[in-house]
């Protein structure tokens, strides 16, 4: 016999809800049963779900989980009234605008055994799977350092958050992830010159828990779009270009290059370059069937809260070092702050 679908609702038709409502709509086994936007659906994102102006009215429908997709400064507030109604939720990310913020709504759903996920969709970007995957597999050996590059012009659509909460949280959480280890350390510092309050570009350098070494440069200040993750280990590098999907390896050098006006350029030795095909499925609905198995009770690989708050921590940490100008390690139960010339 099917199993009767999920009832979903969602909540906020902005610039990510929209595809949020378009997924769900479409999603195998959930329906899509209401929509909330104090602002209406001038647009016809909804998908012919009814449009609501409270989550109130989407908790009176009755949803099984609800999808979170409104300001980062509204996420603690709508995600504590979900789980005080016992709704599931996934929480676009970051899951809350401070970490005090961010604990309470863990323990919230936590408390209550809801299933509950923050939505780092670059966890389901193919490119980045696959390196994971390989990474597990020992395909690169050791691992030495991650350096992400994440820029591209100012999005008019934030208002509420710098760079750093807004677009640096993809890149701590997908390095905390595919290499499977904990920031311990960071170092940052920040700039604003669009005239808003809040920071615009962040060059960040940090430590994880095995000693790799992480790079991060985050901006809205660049007329190009980039979105570029490499990993740098014992025998060789893999580049993920996570805008076309694409991975990539770089071997070791191994083959010697005689050809003395070619090694001015490419060096004395050269490796073997795969650009590997994977199969390359749209990543937000990847992240919708897997937090749809997930409150199903089966086995799914989500982003839970816990690994969105650490997110959130440590982007507290980037923005601290920024504006004090001190290392900042991150222990498992302690922040404690040194200085950046010690």
């Amino acid at each position: 016999m099917t199993a009767a679908a999920l009832r979903a609702g969602l909540i906020g038709l902005g610039s990510m809800g929209r595809h949020h409502a378009r997924v769900l709509a479409g999603l195998d086994g959930v329906t899509l049963v209401g929509v909330v936007d104090p602002m209406g659906d001038k647009n016809g994102w909804a998908q012919g779900a009814p449009v609501l102006s409270t989550v109130e009215e989407l908790i009176t429908l009755g949803v099984d989980y609800a999808v979170v997709a409104c300001p980062t400064g509204l996420h603690e507030e709508i995600g504590l009234q979900l789980a005080d109604a016992g709704v599931c939720a996934l929480i676009e990310k970051p899951l809350a605008d401070t970490v005090e913020g961010a604990r309470r709504l863990v323990d919230a759903f936590e408390s209550r055994g809801l299933v509950a996920g923050v939505g780092h969709i670059e966890r389901c970007n193919p490119a980045l799977r696959s390196l994971r995957s390989r990474l597990e597999a020992g395909e690169l050996g050791d691992v030495f350092q991650v350096v992400t590059r994440r820029q591209g012009p100012f999005p008019h659509r934030i208002a509420d958050v710098g760079v750093v909460k807004d677009l640096a949280t993809h890149d701590i959480d997908l390095t905390g992830w595919v290499t499977g280890q904990r920031y311990t350390s960071i170092a940052a510092h920040t700039v604003s010159k669009s005239g808003r309050p809040h920071e615009d570009m962040v060059s960040a350098v940090g430590q994880l828990s095995d000693g790799t070494m992480v790079n991060h440069l985050v901006n809205w200040l660049s007329p190009l779009k980039e979105r570029f993750t490499s990993v740098t280990g014992a025998r060789g590098c893999f580049i993920a270009d996570t805008l076309t999907a694409d991975l990539t390896f770089h071997s070791n050098a191994s083959v010697t290059t005689e050809w003395e006006a070619l090694r001015a350029f490419r060096g004395v030795s050269e490796g073997d370059m795969i650009r590997y095909a994977i199969p390359k499925r749209e990543p937000l609905l990847v992240e919708h069937e897997l937090f749809r198995d997930a409150v199903r009770g089966e086995e799914a690989d989500i982003c839970t809260l816990r690994q969105g708050l650490r997110t959130v921590e440590v982007a507290a940490a980037v923005l601290e070092s920024a504006a004090s100008g001190l290392n900042v390690r991150l222990n498992e139960d302690e922040t404690a702050r040194e200085d950046v010339s010690s």
